[in-house]
């Protein structure tokens, strides 16, 4: 078999079966697994796919710029937000991360409910601006432009003196192997800050990063009080990550 039909098999089986082992797949192809992590390497070189130890994932298609996820699965994003804005309380105190999903979140929230929204990114205060009985407070620091929100030391000590009842958490992956994952190390770090500030973490996660990886883990499966997400509801990696212990909640 040629290298690039190999790759080709490659493509094909990961997006059937959602992993690669390339232990596994060197006994079945008949080839070194030296060969297969080449294999591997180049097509995560060419974004196709994610590396992980032993093998790959899915590559998260929600790396692309903020303006370019804006345009990625709006509605499936919704549905998520509605799910989502049903677990706010009345005067609650809610962490609400960044990112597009975050975004439709803070769009969502009913023009009467009466909480506090603590947000380290800008584009979601704004949404807030007009709405009439939600405080905002905006936890500020360096602008990581990517997700439009702030990062680094100063972020980091605003939010340690957040008490929060729930944090909505924004990811790029939901991986039964790989975890919660996102695409910056800084921004993952600053998520993870976040969810420590809480008492409950829920992820938002709209059905394209479901069984998707990216590079950085910003917290394991079991760290969080459950999934909310519009996949559909058969998909064979939320079984998994049923079995995994993990909530799921339908959108």
């Amino acid at each position: 078999m040629l290298a690039a039909q190999r790759r080709d098999l490659l493509l094909a089986r990961l997006n059937a079966d959602g992993r690669l082992v390339a232990k596994d797949l060197s006994s079945e192809l008949g080839v070194s697994e030296d060969s297969l992590r080449r294999d591997l390497r180049e097509l995560a070189t060419a974004g196709l796919c994610q590396r992980v130890y032993g093998g790959a994932l899915p590559l998260s298609p929600a790396v692309a710029s903020y303006a370019a996820r804006g345009r990625v699965s709006p509605k499936s994003k919704q549905r998520v937000a509605a799910a989502a804005v049903a677990l706010l309380r009345p005067g609650s105190t809610v962490l609400l991360d960044g990112g597009t999903t975050a975004l439709a979140v803070a769009t969502a929230l009913p023009r009467d409910l009466t909480a506090t929204i603590v947000t380290h990114s800008p584009t979601v205060a704004a949404a807030l601006v007009e709405h009439p009985t939600v405080e905002v407070y905006v936890l500020g620091g360096r602008l990581f432009k990517h997700s439009a929100v702030t990062c680094g030391a100063a972020a980091a000590e605003a939010a340690a003196g957040v008490q929060a009842d729930l944090f909505l958490l924004g990811v790029t992956g939901v991986h039964p192997t790989a975890g919660l994952t996102t695409g910056d190390a800084d921004e993952a770090a600053m998520k993870r800050i976040l969810a420590g500030r809480a008492a409950d973490t829920y992820v938002l996660a709209s059905r394209e990063k479901i069984g998707a990886a990216s590079p950085y883990t910003v917290l394991p499966l079991h760290a969080v009080s459950g999934v909310i997400t519009d996949a559909q509801r058969d998909l064979p990696v939320l079984e998994e990550l049923r079995q995994a212990g993990v909530t799921v909640l339908e959108a």
